[in-house]
């Protein structure tokens, strides 16, 4: 094959199109790696692909390449391995790329390089996996050590295919018909190789587990079966969703995985299996033709299948018309003594009869599972023959191209008048090449067409198998619905045999009759005398056949009614019991529920004694919270309590009060405890004693609850008493910050606001007439210091307004997107949390900078000290850090005045560093006109003036250490006063954002 011709393929194959690749273009590609016997020309056109920057030249490289290794010459293997750390780069790459076809081309090119390791490793396994089963025996050289790898890795391969699978499934929007569009085909048609390399994987994995379970114990293969069942869901999941899309319908037939997996313990199951079969349908068959064969086996079964039945009624019955026993239309009289043996002899051929269809069910079904295996032989077999005549159809192709080359080589050498005679010479080795090739692709297209109409007779045996089947069902379905009519008929027995008995006696009157008869024609017919005596006999005897069968029957009735009333008795009894045991379980089951919840309440109180043990400090509110639990619950105990009473069946709601009652007294108790640890002295030793009465009270309630005299008389007033204490105790205890009313709260949050931007605005007039003043009466570097730190103060003054502003937006947005149908101060209510945080972050902001403007004043006139200013714009910069955190706590993340929000809170930031930087800059420039004159002191003076300096400098560090650690406390002691002023609970959402959000700012 020319190489550009295959050049032009390659390119025409791998294209920026989002189409899917044209199949005579990578047959061409394939065709070429045979002829050159390797991949140096397609990696070659690859190279100058830019495959990094555009993922639909990349896929559609990925899927070319993957053919390659599946049906290309054994040598691309060999050519693309030096690439393998190429592939894994670009794999890398575009798996930082989450839309489009970037996650696509990471995840195949992950199973390519995958598919070249696991190749490389096994050489003996071809790259389409076509293998037989003693191949498979030789690839693992019968050593169960190389099986075990073998099968790990074969997991790690079929992992990497599902993982395409479900990408490829998973960037599909699914609620449309992708599979028709251009988009859709481009993405599935990788698919195909991924199911036709799944079918083997799966069918060796379970072959080679079977062998591994044959040598190891099971234990050791617990991790392979697991793996197994999660990779078998997965590929019944994904043959399934596949088999359904247009797509693969009219490209391959994808097999269906069984409902349930293999059990590898039995070692049997093995022969159960069946391996899974894709086939890839040359062309499409005629319907109305296999319609039309389909009927006519139809017809010739049922044909066949009618004649059979004739012929065994016959042999059976006889086929003369004359000698049936049925037609007495011949007889003379009615012979009753033939009748009965006629009916008895019927009934002992049907019950051979029902023997013999028995024997014919289960060779039917021996059969069907014999034909169904050779199906699926045949069904491999074909599969195999089809691919092989594909590769022979590839093969004729090639050769084709190869004869056209060689004829335009002819004529150019014709015209060039070289070697006359070696080219003719050659055209006709040629023609004879061409002309065995072409006997060899008529020897496989004969016997494609024998396996063709094999398979339809196959096809016709399994649809003669399936109607057996079915005919096989419908008689147990007959059978089965014979039995309950057989069942039914049981209980009814008694009244069936009483009307056998009425019946038995109308027909001894009838034969009474007929006796009265044959004595009149007696009289009247002397000639049938000695016959009419022999049917005299005969009804006499069967009289008192009758006679006896009556007696028989009554006996058999007696019996039955005998039975009948033991088994009342016996049912009576039982019932008895089962009320008996019912209501002792119920007994135990109250008792275990009081007993659990006794433990519960008990190891509540031993908490009280050992306060250590309580980890987190409790609230008031919090206690409160849990007091009315207590109570709802105790509420729904006396009314479950009162439906138990009146129906002791009912007890599921007892019990489940019971406990929930214990695990909300034990809440209660152990907050209590952890509240008191917070309160002062006296209401912490009142809160400890209630929780304990309260604890004892309810274990004496629930004691109560034990006897069954007792559980009427139950009473929970002592208990609801010490709840009502622990409650007034609670509010009492409740932090200032919650007196407030609810009501209050939303006016409170607008007040604050608004004096917060009031006190701004007063500290920038302030600035302004400090600046004034300096102006007025400093010049030169003091002037100059003077305007940069007012300045800068004035810059950060109008960032605060802007975040103000900002924040009252998105508080606005908050309220209206929250409230619903509810007024705003409803929604301030609401939350009362939120608008607490809101309100504290307000206050700081405010007086934040009412002690700056005080700072800047006093550095100003030369009385302040520039660290004081500094603190100052870090505490500004915290606390509108704290109020940004409390405002978006509810605020959406897409909001605009959300961002709005952050950017005038980076806007706080640079104008706080730029307050810091201007007062480092002013205070360095001032202390640089300060210049300290050693020049007239002596050299005792200035090494007096050293170790002074010496003293102060660890003096000062000492009192730095000192400062910072008392600013620590100072600043735990500050959240924990403000979380009681405000209100706040540990690990809350409402506030510790913002003050988690404020520390770094602080700091």
């Amino acid at each position: 094959m020319d190489v550009s011709k295959m050049t032009v393929s390659i390119n025409k194959a791998i294209n920026t199109q989002e189409v899917a690749v044209k199949e005579k273009h990578a047959r061409t590609c394939i065709l070429g790696t045979h002829h050159e016997k390797g991949a140096q020309t397609f990696w070659s056109v690859v190279h100058r692909l830019p495959l990094s920057s555009n993922a639909m030249l990349c896929w559609k490289f990925c899927y070319v390449f993957h053919k390659l290794l599946r049906d290309g010459h054994p040598n691309v293997l060999k050519d693309s391995l030096r690439y393998k750390n190429e592939l894994s780069d670009m794999s890398r790459m575009w798996g930082h790329l989450s839309e489009g076809y970037g996650q696509l081309c990471s995840t195949y090119l992950k199973l390519l390089r995958t598919k070249m390791e696991y190749h490389a490793k096994n050489p003996r396994f071809p790259g389409n996996l076509q293998m037989s089963d003693r191949q498979l025996d030789e690839a693992g050289e019968s050593d169960v050590n190389n099986f075990f790898q073998l099968t790990v890795e074969m997991f790690d391969y079929l992992e990497c295919e599902l993982d395409l699978f479900q990408t490829v499934f998973s960037s599909l929007d699914m609620s449309r018909s992708v599979s028709v569009t251009t988009a859709g085909q481009c993405r599935l048609a990788p698919l195909i190789q991924v199911i036709l390399d799944c079918s083997h994987l799966y069918d060796y994995t379970v072959k080679l587990l079977f062998k591994l379970h044959a040598c190891l114990p099971a234990d050791t293969l617990q991790g392979h079966r697991d793996r197994f069942m999660e990779q078998f869901t997965k590929l019944r999941d994904l043959f399934h969703r596949s088999s359904n899309l247009q797509y693969f319908k009219r490209l391959i037939q994808i097999p269906q995985l069984p409902e349930n997996p293999p059990n590898f313990l039995r070692a049997s199951a093995l022969s159960e299996h069946i391996s899974p079969v894709v086939v890839i349908p040359a062309e499409a068959s005629s319907p109305d033709s296999e319609a039309v064969s389909e009927k006519d086996d139809l017809m010739d079964m049922d044909a066949s299948q009618q004649s059979l039945f004739d012929n065994k009624f016959d042999d059976i019955f006889g086929s003369s018309i004359s000698s049936d026993p049925f037609n007495f239309n011949n007889q003379n009289g009615v012979n009753k003594d033939e009748k009965d043996h006629l009916i008895q002899r019927l009934y002992r051929e049907i019950s051979g009869l029902t023997e013999q269809l028995e024997n014919v069910k289960a060779e039917s079904q021996r059969a069907t599972l014999q034909l169904k295996g050779q199906v699926s032989e045949l069904e491999a077999e074909l599969a195999e023959q089809q691919h092989l005549g594909r590769q022979a159809t590839d093969d004729c192709e090639f050769l084709r191209t190869e004869l056209d080359e060689l004829k335009k080589q002819r004529e150019d050498t014709e015209k060039a008048q070289r070697s006359l005679t070696e080219i003719e010479r050659k055209a006709q080795a040629n023609e004879q090449r061409y002309s065995k090739l072409k006997e060899k692709y008529t020897e496989l297209v004969q016997s494609h067409a024998d396996l063709l109409r094999k398979n339809a007779e196959v096809t016709k045996q399994v649809s003669v198998a399936r109607q057996a089947q079915v005919d096989l069902e419908r008689e147990k379905e007959e059978l089965e619905s014979s039995f309950k009519r057989v069942s039914d008929q049981a209980q009814r027995k008694t009244q069936e045999q009483q009307e056998v008995v009425e019946s038995l006696k109308q027909e001894l009157a009838t034969s009474r009759q007929e006796l009265h008869v044959l004595h009149g024609s007696l009289e009247t017919s002397a000639q049938s005398e000695a016959k009419q005596a022999t049917q005299i006999a005969e009804l006499e005897e069967e009289r008192g056949s009758l006679v006896s069968t009556v007696a028989h029957r009554e006996e058999e009735l007696s019996a039955l009614r005998e039975q009948l009333e033991s088994t009342q008795v016996k049912l009576a009894g039982a019932q008895e019991s089962v009320c008996q045991l019912a209501k002792d379980q119920r007994r135990a089951l109250l008792l275990g529920s009081r007993k659990a919840a006794e433990r519960v309440i008990q190891e509540a109180l031993s908490w009280l004694e050992e306060p250590t043990l309580v980890s987190c400090a409790g609230s008031a509110d919090h206690l409160l919270s849990k007091v009315k639990s207590v109570s709802s619950c105790l509420e729904q105990l006396e009314k479950n309590h009162s439906q138990y009473l009146a129906c002791p069946e009912d007890i599921g709601g007892l019990l489940h009060s019971v406990t929930l009652l214990a695990h909300l007294t034990s809440d209660t108790i152990a907050h209590g405890s952890a509240t008191s640890l917070r309160a002062p002295p006296e209401p912490a030793d009142s809160l400890t004693e209630a929780c304990k009465q309260c604890g004892r009270e309810t274990l004496a309630f629930l004691s109560s609850l034990e006897e069954e005299g007792a559980v009427e008389k139950a009473d929970s007033t002592a208990l609801r008493t010490c709840l009502h204490k622990i409650k007034a105790i609670g509010e009492e205890l409740l932090p200032r910050g919650l007196d407030i009313k609810q009501e209050e709260l939303g006016d409170l949050v607008d007040k604050e606001m608004a004096a917060t931007s009031a006190a701004i605005e007063t500290a920038t007039a302030r600035i302004e007439e400090m600046l004034s003043k300096s102006r007025a009466g400093d010049t030169g570097v003091k002037l100059e210091v003077n305007e940069r730190i007012l300045g800068s103060c004035t810059s950060l003054m109008q960032a605060i307004q802007v975040l103000i502003v900002a924040s009252k937006d998105l508080q606005r947005e908050i309220v209206e997107s929250g409230r619903g149908t509810a007024s705003p101060k409803e929604f301030y209510a609401k939350n009362s949390r939120w608008t607490e945080g809101l309100i504290s972050a307000s206050k700081a902001v405010g007086w934040g900078a009412t002690v700056m403007v005080d700072a800047a004043d006093l550095v100003v006139q030369g009385k302040g000290k520039f660290e004081e200013l500094m603190v100052c714009s870090h505490e500004i910069a915290a606390s509108t850090a704290q109020l940004v955190a409390a405002s978006k706590v509810k605020a959406d993340k897409d909001s605009p005045n959300l961002a709005q929000l952050q950017q005038a809170s980076r806007g706080v930031n640079q104008a706080t560093a730029g307050v810091v930087a201007s007062t480092i800059s002013g205070k360095s420039q001032i202390e640089e006109t300060d210049n300290m004159d050693f020049s007239s002191m002596t050299l005792t003076q200035i090494k007096r003036q050293e170790m002074d300096s010496q003293v102060r400098v660890l003096e000062l560090e000492s009192q730095l250490q000192k400062e910072r650690q008392k600013l620590g406390e100072l600043r735990k002691k500050h959240y924990e006063l403000a979380g009681v002023a405000e209100g706040w609970e540990e690990g809350t959402e409402s506030t510790s954002p913002s003050l988690q959000e404020a520390e770094p700012e602080k700091e």
